[in-house]
C-alpha cells in the first residue's frame, strides 16, 4: 500500500486554479506518432498514435493556462531523396489514461467526458473551433 498523508492542518481556504489548459484537437483522422512527437513539449499526452480524432476532442493537458489547439493527425511528407541517416524511431512517453472518476474530476464546465465500450474520452462542448471561441468571449449568465 501506498500513502502520502503528512498532518491534519487548519481550513486555509480553497485551493487555487490547480487546473492547465488543454489540447484540442483541430484535425479528423488517425493520430500518427510523428504530429505527437512535436506535441509533446508542450504538455501530457492522453492519447497514443493510431487512436481516431475529431475536432474538438481534448488529447492532452497544455503546460500553460490557456487551451491550444493543435493538429495530431499531421503526417510526414514523403518524397524520394534517401537521407544519410535512416528516419529516427519516434519514442514517445506512454500517454496518461484516465478512468471514469478522474476524467469527471478533471473536466472543465465547457467540457464534456465521452464513455463508450472501448474508451473514455474528453471532447469540449463545442465541436467547432469558431463558435468555441464566439461561446467562450460571451459573458457568463
Amino acid at each position: 500500500m501506498h500513502r502520502a498523508f503528512l498532518s491534519y492542518e487548519k481550513y486555509r481556504g480553497p485551493l487555487g486554479n490547480v487546473r492547465k489548459g488543454v489540447l484540442v484537437s483541430m484535425g479528423y483522422g488517425t493520430i500518427t506518432a510523428y504530429a505527437l512527437m512535436s506535441l509533446e513539449p508542450r504538455g501530457i499526452l492522453f492519447v497514443k498514435p493510431g487512436m481516431e480524432a475529431y475536432d474538438g476532442m481534448i488529447i492532452g493537458e497544455h503546460s500553460r493556462d490557456t487551451d491550444l489547439d493543435v493538429n495530431p493527425v499531421r503526417s510526414k511528407e514523403l518524397n524520394n531523396i534517401r537521407a544519410a541517416s535512416k528516419d529516427e524511431n519516434v519514442k514517445l512517453t506512454p500517454p496518461r489514461l484516465m478512468s471514469l472518476e478522474e476524467a469527471i474530476g478533471y473536466v472543465a464546465s465547457d467540457e464534456l467526458i465521452e464513455v463508450t465500450p472501448n474508451a473514455i474520452r474528453l471532447r469540449k462542448r463545442y465541436l467547432d473551433v469558431n463558435k468555441r471561441k464566439t461561446m467562450s468571449k460571451r459573458p457568463k449568465d
